[in-house]
């Protein structure tokens, strides 16, 4: 059964895994391959919470420890297995996005931050919507990128599926870099992310036929 959070139920603070051009949207799913023993310390420590809660943000840099983006989001582990080798196989639901405020001190081998929700209370709600959507014209743009990136999907799905869904999982699963997908999880709402993402896709296009094809 999935859980319905509220903005009181979010906790203050929270441990996060940074991982670069890893993108989690609220409502998405991220399915990780986890084998650090920090981080699989991690997942047991959340496991062991009211909320199972996981924060997904890029470093910023390549020092160490990397600094972090100024926007991440939680997730919420809603399934879990343990191979026999010893990694854990991860999907996280996305629920709320965050801004990591504060690093804490502790005793933990991974790194926890207090988070703000405050920002994004809209996460929580229903599905968003955009009512700008032009379902054909998006399609058309999407054939033309993935065309040029050599990809291939299901066109029958994506005709179905609802607005938020298609432009969440595209903007998740497309090759974009780690700025492009920071961009893509900043974005407000619904209307400005699909803005966002045809733009990069667009772009794509656009590179293909100066520089050849999409890497």
């Amino acid at each position: 059964m999935t859980r319905h959070f509220g903005i009181a139920d979010l906790p203050e603070t929270l441990s996060v895994f940074p991982l670069p051009e890893a993108l989690l949207l609220p409502r998405g799913r991220l399915p990780l391959n986890i084998f650090e023993p920090r981080y699989l310390a991690m997942f047991d420590d959340a496991l062991k919470t009211p909320h199972r809660l996981i924060g997904m943000v890029q470093p910023a840099d390549n020092t160490r420890p990397p600094l972090l983006r100024s926007v991440g989001c939680a997730g919420r582990i809603v399934s879990f297995s343990e191979t026999e080798d010893g990694r854990y196989l991860v999907v996280l639901a996305g629920i709320c996005r965050f801004a990591p405020v504060e690093e804490l001190d502790g005793f933990t081998p991974y790194r926890r931050v207090r988070a703000d929700w405050s920002r994004w209370g809209h996460d929580l709600g229903k599905r968003d919507i955009d009512e700008g959507f032009d379902r054909p014209a998006f399609l058309a743009l999407l054939k033309r990128y993935f065309a040029a990136a050599g990809l291939s999907t299901d066109w029958d799905s994506l005709k179905e599926a609802d607005e938020e869904m298609l432009v969440n999982s595209l903007a998740m699963l497309c090759p974009f870099s780690a700025e492009e997908k920071q961009a893509l999880l900043e974005a407000d709402r619904l209307k400005d992310r699909r803005a966002s993402l045809a733009a990069l896709m667009e772009f794509a296009v656009a590179s293909q036929g100066e520089d050849g094809p999409l890497q």
